[in-house]
């Protein structure tokens, strides 16, 4: 069983606004320690702090942060995504643009985030976008959730998916080793970097709809994804017999400060 075609990048991109009322209520957000985390390398209290972040999507990020009591504008180029944001967060200011031509003044902020998003932008453009918005002393903050894959059926089902799409997820894993170059090839930023595990138990109807808001899923035919999604809620139910998931998680924390 595999997809109809090999899902275009730009196609990718532009799924999410179709499915972003499934993505905001199945995705997993982050751990406190996250935000610990990037105070600590950010060297300053998300408290106060002048954020902008970017790529917000439904607001799981956005959200966190405001609650630290950072002063948050969101950034996201999507109008699904963004209509969603306004639902959840309607206090919270959210402007349509991306990473790449953001629609902020220079020097406005204390830090720059962008929570599974930043793969997105074409760096060229967006490392040099994101000096310019930030204040001398700011911090560019990126991060993403990453599967667990030493934890043995979250690797086997990795591996399922892997052979659908027709890709290496667990190289793909090991080639964030060299995630600071590729976030910056341009070699501009020194980038801090740091792990955070955490996990979070869902039924496995969430667990699916979170696998299935991921972009690559989206663009699927919807026969294939189906059938896949069903055969895939028979091996969860194998290794979970409550119909409980424990999803585990290694967040990929990458922090560089602006000279």
């Amino acid at each position: 069983m595999t997809p109809t075609q090999p899902p275009t990048p730009a196609a990718r991109a532009r799924s999410f606004d179709a499915a972003a009322a499934q993505y905001a209520a199945n995705r997993p957000s982050y751990p406190p320690a996250l935000l610990d985390a990037v105070e600590e390398l950010a060297g300053r209290p998300l408290a106060g702090a002048r954020v902008v972040d970017v790529g917000a999507g439904t607001g799981i990020a956005t959200a966190l942060l405001h609650a630290r009591g950072a002063g948050v504008l969101a950034v996201e180029p999507g109008a699904g995504m963004a209509a969603e944001f306004r639902r959840s967060l309607p206090d919270v200011p959210v402007v349509r643009g991306s990473g790449d031509a953001l629609p902020v003044a220079d020097g406005h902020a204390d830090l720059v985030t962008y929570a599974q998003a930043w793969h997105w932008t074409d760096t060229a453009r967006s490392v040099p976008e994101a000096l310019r918005v930030l204040r001398p002393g700011g911090a560019l903050a990126l991060w993403w959730n990453t599967d667990a894959l030493d934890i043995e059926w979250i690797a086997e089902a990795a591996d399922r998916s892997g052979r659908f799409f027709g890709v290496d997820i667990a190289a793909e894993k090991r080639k964030a080793g060299d995630r600071p170059e590729r976030a910056d090839p341009s070699g501009r930023l020194g980038f801090a970097r740091r792990e955070v595990r955490w996990s979070r138990r869902v039924p496995v109807d969430t667990h699916l709809a979170n696998l299935g808001s991921h972009s690559a899923f989206l663009v699927t035919a919807e026969e294939h994804r189906r059938a896949f999604l069903e055969e895939e809620r028979g091996h969860l139910l194998k290794v979970f017999p409550d119909g409980i998931v424990e999803e585990t998680y290694d967040v990929l924390l990458l922090v560089a400060t602006k000279p």
